[in-house]
């Protein structure tokens, strides 16, 4: 927990590095707690733990400080659901809709950019960070976008 103002304490001192480190287009991945973290991390992306935690309440905090990059389409990016739970009813995961009201509260208008299960894993690959939380949620995963903070926005 970090114990400073207008920081949210959900964030830790490892993850707030990680996203002031983060430039104009690099990501971050919010990761459920079925998502291959380490071996992702393994030649890559830096590994974040925040166990525990749901990517909802962490999304939320995360979007007080981050920009989201405005200029692509794919800005905020989940793992489309296979074929097979697709079948099972399982076409528009529940948590979805929370990350859509969050967002649509931080001014993201653009819609989430669906990827197909291996996509999204070597879009992992490439992120700058990967944050390992308690999420339960099946198809919880989000990657979002830097963007940019305008000089009129900078304090």
């Amino acid at each position: 927990m970090v114990v400073l103002k207008g920081i949210p304490a959900l964030l830790s001192p490892e993850l707030l590095f990680a996203l002031a480190k983060m430039g104009h287009g690099d990501e971050i991945v919010l990761a459920d707690a079925n998502f291959p973290t380490s071996s992702i991390c393994r030649n890559g992306p830096v590994e974040v733990r925040a166990d525990g935690l749901g990517i909802p309440q962490l999304l939320e905090s995360i979007l007080k400080l981050l920009p989201l990059d405005t200029y692509e389409p794919n800005s905020v990016m989940v793992m489309d659901p296979v074929e097979s739970d697709k079948a099972k009813g399982l076409q528009t995961p529940d948590v979805w809709q929370t990350y859509k009201s969050f967002l649509s509260q931080a001014g993201f208008k653009a819609d989430l950019w669906k990827m197909e299960r291996t996509s999204f894993y070597e879009q992992a690959k490439k992120a700058f960070a990967v944050v390992a939380t308690g999420e339960t949620a099946l198809y919880g995963n989000i990657i979002l976008k830097k963007g940019v903070i305008a000089p009129q926005e900078q304090h």
